[in-house]
């Protein structure tokens, strides 16, 4: 019997996952109540490199990625780096995200995740129509660049999954690229060039914009902490908030790295990490990239938006109540004034904020398994403004009683085990 659509559903969390969810629910005439402790939008959501690929489809854990971490995270400027208080809780999950890099689980989860990403710019297009912000995603490439023309191919096992996605993959070499991108540094002599992507000239706005939309349809918005959620007696679910005690029929967590410390107490144990990344935005930068480039070498990413120019990337696990570690941020800084000589660094803001990573580089999607009226929609890792709009159609169909046209299984909330 299909749900009572007459009553609203509560979706906890306002990011991209949880805007485009309650956007895709309000179309189709059911009524949303969107919660968040913070403006909605302001958390990972809008801290993010702006990049929206439909074939970002590369699992974080891919064959022989075990071989480079310890490199990455000797490295006073690498990628990666881990807390030492943290390492005792760290160890498990970097033993299932390890135990993920072979060939054929990257390629299982590959295609997972673009169940996921495909369609995503014409998605957000369609979200932002009729809004006057139409241009807050413009047509781009992806360069992934590096210094060393031997390692860059197009050939790859990630190239492969690439083009099993759709992309159109292509490697080119110094002159091409700096025809592209006149403003990178010389040392750059070579770089992968996936077409058909997009990037936000504004992640946080595009956030503002969602939720603005979200209102003029009808949609509440609540700004307020969820204490605590339990079942409630009676049936649906009961939400403890500051300062009141709200009733919900269906409730879909989708709040990034704190879904787990909410659902814990239901006796859910989940192995999802709370991935610190950072990034600096340079507010006169004196350089323009047209494109969304990566070096390759440090990790990170930088693209022109509208409010100057960011760079962003790190992994650092600590833990969801550590406070974030400046130093992150100017690493950021020094690997993006040698990626672009011309940067004025003069004036610059920094920026912190938690991904929420499961091993498998895989959301949990789907009603949880035991819990009547319980949806999660949590732990897109790296990938949660290009997975976004996806799970909101798939979510939105879930809620409503309509069967999705994907495989649910690579998301399912009990995969790791018993829940």
């Amino acid at each position: 019997m299909p749900p009572n659509t007459d009553r609203p559903v509560t979706i906890l969390g306002g990011g991209a996952v949880g805007l485009c969810t309650a956007l895709e629910l309000t179309g189709h005439g059911v009524p949303v109540r969107l919660i968040d402790r913070d403006t909605p939008g302001t958390g990972a959501s809008s801290g993010n490199a702006g990049v929206i690929s439909p074939f970002s489809v590369v699992p974080q854990s891919m064959p022989g990625v075990w071989k480079k971490a310890p490199g990455w995270v000797l490295d006073p400027l690498g990628p990666v780096t881990i807390r030492a208080r943290h390492l005792p809780r760290f160890l498990p999950w970097a033993l299932r995200f390890i135990r993920n890099g072979t060939e054929t689980t990257a390629r299982q989860t590959s295609t997972a995740m673009a169940n996921l990403t495909s369609g995503s710019i014409e998605m957000y297009r369609r979200h932002l129509s009729g809004t006057g912000h139409e241009g807050l995603v413009r047509s781009a490439c992806y360069v992934l660049a590096s210094r060393d023309p031997a390692l860059v191919s197009d050939s790859g096992l990630d190239s492969e999954l690439r083009r099993a996605a759709g992309a159109r993959v292509e490697r080119i070499g110094a002159a091409d690229l700096h025809d592209l991108e006149p403003d990178l540094a010389p040392e750059f002599r070579a770089a992968v060039l996936i077409h058909g992507q997009a990037r936000a000239t504004s992640p946080g706005r595009i956030m503002q914009v969602l939720t603005d939309k979200l209102r003029a349809m009808g949609g509440e918005v609540l700004q307020t902490e969820i204490r605590d959620l339990r079942p409630d007696p009676q049936g649906g679910w009961t939400l403890d908030c500051t300062g009141e005690t709200l009733h919900a029929d269906r409730l879909i967590v989708s709040a990034g790295a704190w879904s787990a410390r909410l659902l814990a107490p239901l006796g859910l144990k989940l192995p999802l990490e709370a991935e610190r990344g950072y990034h600096v935005m340079f507010a006169d930068p004196g350089v323009t990239l047209n494109n969304s480039v990566m070096d390759t070498d440090r990790k990170f990413v930088a693209s022109s938006m509208q409010d100057g120019l960011r760079a962003a990337g790190t992994a650092e696990f600590a833990g969801l109540d550590a406070q974030p570690d400046p130093r992150r941020a100017e690493t950021i800084a020094t690997v993006a004034g040698h990626m672009l000589p011309g940067l004025n660094i003069a004036r610059k803001t920094t920026w912190s904020g938690l991904r929420p990573s499961f091993p498998d580089s895989l959301p949990a999607i789907g009603e949880v398994p035991g819990h009547k009226g319980l949806f999660a929609a949590f732990g897109h890792s790296h990938y949660g403004l290009m997975m976004a709009p996806g799970t909101g159609r798939i979510v939105a169909d879930l809620v409503r009683g309509v069967r999705p046209n994907v495989d649910l299984a690579p998301y399912r909330v009990d995969r790791f085990g018993s829940v």
